[in-house]
């Protein structure tokens, strides 16, 4: 379901193809990476180029819901935000960042991430991320979530973080939209959770209460 946010000109809808392609286009990061480093082990990761990268991403659009969302200005896209299942994110399992969160019993399909935001450089400071989480957080739970998960920059702590670290996101922009910590093995980099209403216990162990 498209979304408008009417103070900003924003609309948002779950990604298509073409829309990711346009917006990463063929330099800087999001073409090298194509938004698969959580989906794919080092070891697939060393040994994968740029176009096969490019191909894994195109292929996650044909086996399953849209693996992100995008944010359009003026019928362009201008941002992009990753959310899939954490079930499709097997670097995660080796993350310090999780360190405290492995093995959970609830990392299932109904457990999903938000890994990564993408904004057009002449678009940021002007709100699109946090349309961007919003539809994200939407689209998951359309999608069978229960709980989402994310891997912030908490920036009053990583005060020296620059634009190519806050990918993930700031900690401000996921408390904003309703994210509580859940758990902290990285100074600085909480893992934060927002439950959907409703979820079953079963969904919900472990998502509350801040763990070191």
């Amino acid at each position: 379901m498209a979304h408008h946010d009417a103070t900003s000109s924003v609309e948002t809808a779950p990604a298509s193809w073409a829309a990711v392609e346009e917006l990463f286009g063929t330099k800087g990061e999001p073409s090298r990476c194509w938004c698969r480093w959580f989906a794919l082990s080092g070891k697939d990761w060393s040994s994968t180029s740029p176009d096969d990268r490019k191909q894994l991403l195109k292929t996650a659009f044909t086996t399953g819901p849209a693996p992100g969302v995008l944010a359009f200005r003026d019928g362009h896209p201008i941002g992009w935000c990753a959310v899939e299942p954490r079930v499709n994110y097997p670097r995660l399992k080796r993350s310090q960042v999780l360190r405290a969160e492995y093995p959970r019993p609830e990392d299932s399909v109904n457990l999903w991430a938000v890994s990564c935001f993408v904004v057009a450089p002449s678009q940021r400071r002007r709100g699109v991320s946090a349309a961007l989480l919003a539809a994200a957080v939407d689209h998951a739970f359309d999608n069978g979530a229960q709980v989402i998960e994310a891997y912030p920059v908490d920036t009053e702590v990583r005060a020296k973080a620059t634009a190519a670290d806050l990918y993930h996101g700031t900690l401000s922009l996921f408390t904003a939209a309703g994210f509580s910590p859940a758990s902290e093995s990285v100074p600085g980099r909480p893992v934060v959770r927002l439950e959907k209403a409703g979820a079953s216990p079963r969904a919900r162990s472990g998502s509350s209460g801040l763990r070191r």
